[in-house]
């Protein structure tokens, strides 16, 4: 167990200034691209889902399951009562959890502690497929959950450590996006059950004041993890 802890925790050198730059733009072209986003955008919606999971099991909500659909939706089923902190919590936390995840995603890469980050990357998505309750969102957790592992196993540190910066480029670029979709839904009347309108519901406050909440957070997470990233890419070489 030592070694294995050792091994988690091993920091790697940071990348130069070039590499995590040329990560972010990678990142920022499959999230602007609509093809490239339209096939990615369900690794999103993982986090988004994970994130209403995890905040549900904490504010101890009876989680039911987690569902995830091809056409990059997906619902999480959780039992208690229809109103209170713990609902509003649960509904708040979708649309900041991938921006959340890549803000220490980001933490965690400009420490070097990239193996750490694609192990807990890892046990999260092991902890989502024991929640998952239909076939094409294990298949699509299976699928990713695999990469990650063959990624971690295989892999040399240098691979890794790209691997690691455009996805946590993707997570922070990626957070931002649904949210500026969320907005144009709402505004053509086509989200009515949407985490903000149900956040609206539960409390005194309009839906479009969730969304900013949302937006944000998200661009918050995007400065901070620049902040974090480009520092230790450039201290180095000062």
């Amino acid at each position: 167990m030592d070694k294995l802890w050792a091994h988690l925790v091993e920091a790697q050198p940071p990348p130069e200034l070039w590499l995590v730059a040329l990560s972010a733009l990678a990142a920022f072209v499959i999230v602007a691209y609509r093809t490239s986003w339209q096939l990615t955008r369900g690794l999103v919606t993982i986090a988004h889902e994970g994130g209403h999971a995890l905040v549900a099991l904490l504010s101890r909500r009876r989680l039911q399951g987690i569902r995830l659909h091809s056409d990059t939706s997906g619902v999480t089923l959780t039992r208690g009562r229809p109103t209170g902190p713990g609902m509003v919590f649960t509904a708040l936390a979708g649309y900041v959890a991938p921006s959340l995840l890549g803000l220490a995603g980001a933490w965690l890469t400009a420490q070097g502690r990239v193996t750490l980050l694609v192990w807990s990357v890892l046990l999260f998505l092991v902890c989502m497929l024991l929640l998952i309750r239909n076939l094409y969102g294990a298949l699509i957790l299976l699928a990713t959950g695999g990469a990650v592992f063959a990624l971690s196993m295989y892999a040399p540190d240098d691979v890794q450590m790209v691997v690691a910066q455009v996805a946590v480029w993707f997570l922070l670029f990626g957070g931002v996006r649904p949210i500026l979709e969320l907005r144009r839904k709402r505004r053509r009347g086509q989200a009515p059950d949407s985490d903000a309108d149900q956040l609206a519901r539960l409390t005194f406050l309009p839906g479009g004041f969730y969304v900013l909440f949302f937006l944000v957070v998200a661009a918050a997470s995007v400065v901070g993890g620049a902040w974090l990233m480009l520092p230790a890419a450039v201290l180095p070489s000062l």
